[in-house]
């Protein structure tokens, strides 16, 4: 079972726009040393929608090659084509993932029936542990309960990456699946309460910045600590607000770099940071002693 601080790991880049694989070695060795639990290569928080097929493939590669098995790996392999899908999945596989992560077809707005069959299709097709992320605020598009619960039915489907931030929804898909599904949120800001609530973890933005005290947050609340897992929640609360106030993930590729990183590189259509942004953000940052 996958649980604790998963971090959706950001990929450095060169000013051409090139992956930067030594920031990328330093990254995964940050990580390592703070105790993070899995890293995600490739997410949403990776840039991945800008990533050609063969960059996508290369990064999940030669990200294995750095992690070896320091860590486990989450590959991030969604795509709005089922073919695609199936197709970054494989790359997964080659590459040694330990598991994909598999975001809800974005735009197409497929119905629950077309979901089943999307999911059921990249699970048939490709023999490896796979998570479904469902996160209707980027895609449109939102896995019900109940499709949950039918996916769940297949052997290698072995988790959720429920982003909504709803408690009821948790306890929905709670009541339809086992207890060896996984249950991540991809909320930040109510992580604590979802573990609180009977999930296993988060897959975590925040947890770039401040790896060890989201893993600690993560660790206490898992171990039913409440007030302890509160308390070290609330020392990083502003930056589960300020790391949102431009879209994921231009706030925390801002941040990253400040702390060392690398240079301030995105791909279009994302923009860097806005000046007015930047100074909360170095103060919650200097607060949290991420800087």
């Amino acid at each position: 079972m996958f649980k604790g601080s998963l971090v959706a790991l950001v990929t450095p880049m060169l000013s051409d726009g090139a992956v930067d694989y030594t920031q990328l070695e330093a990254l995964v060795d940050f990580h390592v040393e703070q105790g993070t639990d899995a890293l995600v290569i490739a997410g949403t928080t990776g840039e991945s929608a800008t990533l050609s097929h063969s960059e996508h493939c290369e990064l999940l590669q030669r990200a294995r090659e750095i992690i070896n098995s320091r860590l486990p790996m989450i590959a991030g392999t969604g795509a709005n084509s089922t073919s695609e899908a199936i197709q970054l999945t494989q790359c997964a596989k080659k590459a040694d993932a330990d598991a994909c992560l598999l975001v809800t077809p974005y735009y197409n707005k497929p119905t629950q029936k077309g979901l089943i069959l999307h999911h059921q299709a990249i699970a048939s097709a490709v023999d490896i542990p796979q998570i479904l992320y469902n996160v209707p605020g980027r895609t449109a598009c939102d896995m019900q309960a109940g499709t949950v619960g039918e996916l769940a039915k297949v052997s290698n489907i072995v988790g959720i990456k429920e982003a909504t931030g709803s408690m009821q929804r948790l306890a929905d898909i709670k009541n339809l699946v086992d207890d060896s599904f996984s249950l991540l949120t991809g909320d930040d800001s109510t992580t604590c309460d979802f573990i609180l609530n009977g999930g296993h973890g988060a897959i975590s933005v925040t947890a770039n910045v401040v790896p060890a005290k989201m893993a600690n947050m993560c660790r206490l609340a898992c171990e039913g600590k409440a007030d302890e897992a509160r308390a070290a929640d609330a020392e990083i609360a502003d930056l589960h607000r300020l790391l949102f106030v431009e879209s994921n993930p231009i706030p925390v590729k801002w941040s990253v770099s400040e702390m060392g990183f690398g240079e301030l590189n995105m791909r279009l259509p994302m923009t860097n940071l806005a000046d007015e942004y930047r100074e909360p953000l170095r103060q919650a940052l200097i607060a949290s002693g991420a800087l």
